[in-house]
């Protein structure tokens, strides 16, 4: 078992701004002590000395952008509507990953109020020049694109610069002194159809953070206009050769996604499709294979100070056939083969391994906290602050929990689903489709309504909550789902007799959960083989995964 508590917290600050605390004169909070997790997959793999295992950063880890800087890489994902955001990993042989940063760490930088779970910060990508590192993203129903910089990595990351373009997922190129964003926009014409999108490049000023120049259209719709490609985008330029290569998503992140390129000799084109589109995807497989990996794209290619080549991208691994999956988009690693002047990620038709030789890079020890294959750890809540993690949803304007005599306070916030407010919600990421939480709970719910206890939330219209309420005046261990509503469905409750603490465990098993409680050291179960398929992204729609943790909620009647 990976063992990791809050001593290790000193250097995380990106979560700080939320554990500071202002008591709340009208409720006492409720008291979390002690969080486990363990977590294994579903399929059954050996790694052998020399290889490595896919995904390379397990769970809700999407969208993932890359960068070398010296020997040492940098990638950042999407994070949407959770904060603090835009999780930043460091690594040297492109395995194994540390994070050392949430780029978004502070209030002042965004405000994600009224924003659903997969809205707001979507597909970032860093780039390094001048001493300088660079994030350019976008915040969906914000102010749209902009750019925040560091000079070091692990932050302070700047406030953002607001870009005056529409669309979404821009990217970095720099050539010498000069960069050039290229993003996702509207084509020049009326939509052909549902889906059709373009890309662009205009020259960007870094040292004013001003877009200069005329914008260009690169690529419209995709690789062949003619057959209605959709959602061209994620779009990345490098330069080989003598050549300008653009890669790009297409076919939308689901079952269709796919990695496409092209070339040209002039940056602003023309750009002309590689005959091999798409050079990575799983859409022509049996869905039905074993240990699938399915929905690959949204890559980004890396060349080592070996000359090598590599690509991260998002893929997932759903538990059954019908491609649920309740993790989210994971992040994988896979070798670049040249040919002919052309990178090919993955021939058409071979499935995503999970196992494969690892990157020819120096040897690297595994970090304190895995990011890969089947691991546990325990959260002692006994240290300065929350490991930088643990996210909540939306952006919170005042503190609502501390840290005090190896416990978690937490105060009540919004109900989940508040689209107005925060809910007193700090979790982690479920890793794995197999995966057990457990946490020990010290509340007394003062009225009915009253509730504290473990949520499992993959939207704001889509989650549970298991944990202490009370019901016509009696004090009971309930279970609420939310399917894709606005309204909770008592699902099961048991009284419960004690003012002690009462402990909470969660099991999941790909598409059922199983819900224990333990009182005076007796544990019993409170509902077994729960459909677990309302927490997966099928049916709740969206691009996020499932994250778990203490919830604490007071009705004001």
């Amino acid at each position: 078992m990976a063992r990791r508590t809050l001593r290790l917290s000193a250097l995380m600050p990106s979560i700080l701004s939320l554990s500071l605390f202002a008591a709340s004169a009208h409720a006492a909070p409720a008291r979390f002590e002690r969080f486990t997790y363990k977590g294994h997959s579903t399929e059954k793999v050996v790694v052998k000395p020399g290889e490595y295992r896919n995904p390379i950063l397990t769970g809700y880890y999407p969208d993932p952008s890359v960068t070398r800087v010296g020997d040492d890489y940098y990638l950042v994902n999407s994070s949407f509507a959770h904060y603090p955001g835009l999780p930043i990993f460091r690594s040297k042989d492109l395995v194994n990953w540390t994070q050392i940063a949430n780029a978004i760490d502070r209030p002042e930088q965004l405000n994600f109020d009224g924003r659903r779970t997969s809205q707001a910060v979507f597909a970032p990508d860093i780039s390094y020049h001048d001493g300088t590192f660079y994030i350019v993203n976008t915040c969906v129903e914000c102010k749209g694109n902009f750019v925040i910089t560091a000079r070091d990595p692990a932050g302070p990351w700047s406030n953002p610069i607001w870009l005056p373009f529409e669309g979404i997922d821009p990217s970095i190129y720099w050539e010498g002194d000069k960069a050039y964003i290229v993003n996702n926009r509207a084509p020049d014409e009326a939509p052909r159809y549902d889906g059709h999108r373009a890309i662009w490049i205009q020259e960007y000023d870094w040292r004013t953070g001003k877009m200069v120049g005329e914008s260009t259209q690169l690529i419209n719709g995709g690789v062949d206009i003619a057959r209605k490609p959709v959602w061209i985008e994620g779009p990345h330029i490098f330069r080989k050769e003598g050549y300008y290569y653009l890669t790009a998503a297409e076919g939308g992140t689901s079952v269709n996604h796919s990695q496409v390129v092209f070339r040209s000799k002039d940056l602003r084109g023309p750009y002309v499709p590689f005959d091999g589109n798409p050079i990575l995807t799983q859409r022509d497989l049996d869905p039905a294979r074993p240990d699938m990996i399915g929905s690959a794209g949204h890559a980004e290619l890396v060349q080592t100070q070996n000359g090598d080549w590599w690509a991260t991208f998002l893929a997932v691994r759903p538990y059954d056939g019908d491609d649920h999956y309740n993790i989210g988009r994971e992040t994988f690693l896979l070798p670049v083969e040249w040919k002919d002047g052309w990178p090919i990620i993955l021939p058409r038709g071979q499935a995503i391994p999970h196992v494969l030789k690892a990157p020819n890079l120096p040897a690297q020890a595994k970090p304190i906290l895995p990011t890969s294959g089947d691991f546990a750890y325990i959260e002692e809540f006994d240290g300065a602050a929350l490991p930088m993690e643990w996210v909540g949803i939306r952006t919170p304007q005042k503190p609502f929990y501390h840290l005090t005599g190896g416990a978690l306070a937490l105060e009540s916030g919004a109900s989940l689903g508040d689209l107005n407010g925060v809910p007193a919600f700090i979790g982690r990421r479920q890793q794995h489709s197999n995966a057990t939480f457990s946490t020990t709970l010290r509340y007394t719910p003062a009225k009915d309504g009253d509730r504290a206890g473990l949520a499992a939330v993959q939207s704001d219209r889509s989650n549970l909550f298991f944990g202490l309420t009370r019901i016509a005046g009696k004090p009971v261990v309930a279970l609420y789902t939310r399917d894709t509503a606005d309204a909770d469905t008592l699902v099961a409750s048991a009284p419960v007799a004690t003012s002690g603490p009462v402990t909470l465990t969660i099991r999941a098993t790909g598409g059922t959960i199983a819900f224990d409680y333990g009182v005076d050291g007796a544990i019993k179960t409170l509902k077994a083989d729960v459909d677990a398929t309302l927490l997966s992204t099928k049916k709740a729609g969206g691009f996020v995964g499932t994250v778990v943790g203490p919830y604490h909620y007071m009705p004001a009647n």
